[in-house]
């Protein structure tokens, strides 16, 4: 015999935010109460919470999620960046880490041992401002903003084509040494070497 009132809501109610949907259905829910005696009593359990998110449409609600494992490491873990001191000179951390931080962005922000780093370093850091260092993120702790890598090798001087191109390569773990000599000895020994007439006739020419 008691009738249920749905709370309805358009685009109006959601320009008022979360809260003016709380008292639309703080109201509701008073008149979803259900009698449970003869003087009108109610119980506290049969009253619905008004911050119980399955009392919310979808539209209001930011859907949260949380690593827990990683399956497989798509990345190399190897990065392009630059090398600089820490800024605060009074902490131990300077003495032994220097920061290293990626051209690329997505990559986070690694502290690197000064053993690593070129000797004068620490001197004269301005030095290496412009100089391309690769390395490679080695563990990443709960508790630290950064993570902890290890200094591969110096590429060169930031803007010039050979340095920039081996940087994309290794961060792409594309390998880039020299053939074998057992791969070579599969390409023809006797040079010069030239197209036979009757291979380009049966061959498409892409020159």
């Amino acid at each position: 015999p008691d009738v249920i009132i749905e709370a309805q809501f358009d685009d109006n109610d959601a320009e008022h935010g979360q809260d003016h949907l709380q008292d639309l259905l703080g109201e509701d829910i008073k008149k979803l109460s259900l009698d449970t005696g003869e003087k009108g009593e109610t119980k506290q359990d049969d009253v619905p919470k008004v911050n119980d998110p399955k009392l919310f449409p979808d539209k209001f609600l930011q859907r949260t999620a949380k690593v827990v494992y990683i399956l497989e490491k798509k990345h190399s873990r190897a990065a392009t960046g630059f090398i600089k001191l820490l800024a605060d000179k009074n902490s131990e951390l300077f003495k032994k880490c220097a920061m290293f931080s990626p051209v690329d962005h997505r990559v986070p922000r690694a502290y690197v041992s000064l053993a690593d780093c070129p000797s004068d370093f620490p001197s004269r850091p301005e030095d290496y401002s412009n100089t391309l260092f690769i390395c490679r993120i080695v563990d990443w702790k709960e508790d630290s903003n950064f993570a902890t890598g290890q200094m591969a090798k110096s590429l060169g001087q930031a803007g010039e084509i050979e340095p920039e191109t081996e940087g994309i390569l290794t961060e792409y773990g594309v390998d880039f040494s020299d053939f074998s000599s057992e791969v070579l000895e599969c390409l023809p020994q006797n040079l010069p070497w030239v197209i036979s007439s009757g291979e380009l006739a049966k061959r498409r020419d892409l020159r």
